[in-house]
């Protein structure tokens, strides 16, 4: 039993485990309601120095969640730009995407869609100003461009199509939806595609 207790106070953490725990408990508790110590049994430790390590406040942590979801939100984007031209082979790329993370990994859309950043990170960009939402405007405007969306303005655009989107993604992730996405994914992108698609 000592033993056990030693090499649990001597295991190493890295960044990644403690993210993800994190991550889980924001999305289960919300941001407030978590505590470092909550971070720390969930992680199964005696104190919380292994957290300290790496992080310094909570807010920290939460600030590197954010910055680590939002790169590799980009990273995919920019693939999924590389990969089609028109604009609504790119959007439908990103809905798949947003329902395959809503499916795999819904800490991560809980966290986008669900938790209100602003409130304890208020030095970071809104999700709008970021690089990934950028990008999606971007494949608006090249779409009206293109005269494959109607001719409104592309953040509007953006709004219709991702208001849909978003509010089904939201509906899956409280349980207003059934969880078996794959029933709404093809209506989802139907309506929200008819929303901007130059008739």
């Amino acid at each position: 039993m000592e033993m056990e207790q030693q090499s649990q106070q001597k295991r190493v953490l890295s960044q990644d485990e403690i993210l993800l725990v994190a991550l889980k408990l924001f999305a289960q508790k919300g941001y407030f309601n978590t505590s470092l110590t909550d971070i720390k049994d969930a992680l199964g430790l005696k104190t919380t120095s292994g957290i300290y390590q790496h992080f310094k406040t909570k807010q920290a942590i939460a600030a590197a969640l954010y910055g680590n979801i939002l790169d590799s939100l980009s990273i995919s984007i920019d693939d999924i730009r590389r990969r089609n031209r028109k604009a609504s082979e790119q959007l439908r790329e990103i809905v798949d995407l947003f329902f395959k993370l809503t499916e795999d990994a819904p800490e991560v859309m809980q966290f986008l869609l669900l938790v209100k950043v602003n409130e304890f990170l208020p030095e970071e960009k809104p999700v709008m100003e970021t690089a990934p939402f950028i990008k999606i405007r971007r494949i608006f405007q090249n779409g009206i461009k293109q005269g494959e969306i109607r001719g409104i303005d592309p953040l509007m655009a953006y709004t219709y199509f991702f208001g849909i989107i978003n509010h089904a993604l939201q509906m899956i992730l409280t349980g207003v939806l059934d969880k078996n996405m794959t029933n709404y994914q093809s209506q989802v992108w139907l309506v929200a595609w008819g929303c901007v698609a130059k008739k």
